[in-house]
């Protein structure tokens, strides 16, 4: 016999229960205004247990009721309810190799204010701790909004991240971070609730939630920029691995003799395809004679500018797109992916970039795992850092 105290695995926990329904239906009205009984239908609930629910997101102000939309038949119209978008702000930091942005949004993912600096991240952690916490007041202050209505923070950073802890692993494109502990430090630092993950993971739930491919459920982002790592998303989860270093592809090997690239990995992607890589070859083959316009010395934004004229920028993108598409096709030969999107800086190169990866990957990948993918370029831009920031902290 069971005492009164006595607690199993098969106990019911109704206050977790209670709060599963109440992130669902804050889902459902994240996407569109409902009344009450749209979202008794949608959750299999009875309408006494969304009311009550509801009672209680309006009494804290999360919801709102705004207007009436007419049944269609005889009786009374049904309410609408709308999510609050700004009952509480979420704060997103992309932190790069050579930036650091801070943006405060509402619970859209719509940016309210924004600061973005010019930051070496080789600078280390306690000064770009310090600048992070001033470019946090600053955009807090933009935004007209108090620490205390931030629900979360959400980092990004350019390196392997432990997601259970927050500690940055083993960066080769940071040095001096290694077993940093990014999420405890913020906290301490901002005083607020923090989540971190890899840059090109978070770049993987922007282009699912907001980009062009929204709602694909395989997906496999890549960002070049001064290294290249890659999220991916399986089944409409964000697949990390056993410690959150799945997806990096910039040290996976594309030539077993190759050049040694900041990992130490013989012949890695990076060695052939990261921007400063690009920038040295660019440079090299003008001193070998290729014709070209661009200024000396070249820089990997002239080479950006330029790539779709310039004879010396186009063979440097049709280069490094070879490449790259030599590595995709492991990607989709292991995940048949419906979609491989290219985010980063370097993806402002364009369609020459982008068509020398779809001819190198197609051409390496079987007919099952290529026929239905499509490989494009990322839609959202200097954004997508800050945006899947949000949309970490969404779903979490």
């Amino acid at each position: 016999m069971l005492h009164a105290d006595s607690h199993t695995p098969d106990t019911l926990d109704l206050a977790a229960i209670r709060a599963r329904h109440t992130l669902l239906l804050l889902g459902l009205l994240w996407n569109r205004d409902l009344a009450r009984v749209d979202i008794a239908r949608e959750l299999g609930l009875s309408r006494s247990a969304i009311s009550s629910i509801v009672t209680e997101l309006i009494s804290v102000g999360l919801v709102n009721e705004v207007g009436t939309r007419g049944t269609g038949g005889v009786g009374r119209r049904a309410t609408l309810l709308n999510l609050n978008t700004r009952a509480a702000a979420l704060l997103a930091i992309d932190l790069g190799a050579s930036h650091a942005r801070v943006d405060a949004l509402d619970l859209h993912c719509r940016t309210l204010a924004s600061r973005t600096v010019p930051h070496d991240i080789s600078r280390g952690p306690q000064p770009t701790y310090a600048l992070l916490k001033d470019l946090t007041r600053q955009v807090l202050a933009d935004a007209q909004l108090h620490a205390a209505q931030v629900a979360l923070v959400g980092v990004g950073v350019p390196g392997p991240v432990d997601h259970d802890t927050g500690r940055v692993v083993q960066p080769p494109n940071m040095p001096g971070w290694d077993g940093e502990n990014v999420r405890a430090a913020l906290q301490d630092a901002l005083n607020l609730e923090v989540l971190v993950d890899n840059d090109a993971n978070l770049g993987a739930l922007a282009e699912a939630r907001f980009g062009a491919h929204r709602g694909i459920q395989d997906l496999i982002y890549v960002k070049v920029a001064t290294g290249i790592g890659a999220g991916v998303l399986l089944g409409g989860r964000l697949h990390r691995g056993t410690r959150g270093g799945a997806g990096e592809i910039g040290h996976i090997s594309i030539n077993e003799q190759g050049p040694v690239g900041r990992s130490g990995n013989p012949g890695s992607l990076e060695s052939y395809a990261a921007a400063q890589v690009i920038e040295n070859h660019a440079r090299s083959l003008r001193l070998q004679g290729h014709p070209t316009d661009l200024p000396d010395p070249i820089t990997i934004e002239d080479l950006l500018t330029h790539a779709a004229h310039d004879p010396l920028a186009r063979a440097v993108w049709e280069e490094a797109g070879h490449h790259l598409g030599v590595a995709i096709s492991t990607t989709l030969n292991l995940f048949n992916p419906a979609a491989v999107i290219i985010g980063g800086r370097l993806a402002q190169a364009g369609d020459v970039l982008l068509r020398a990866i779809r001819v190198s990957a197609q051409s390496r990948t079987m007919r099952i795992n290529a026929d239905r993918t499509r490989i494009d370029l990322g839609t959202l831009g200097q954004d997508a850092g800050v945006m899947g920031a949000g949309a970490m902290m969404l779903d979490s």
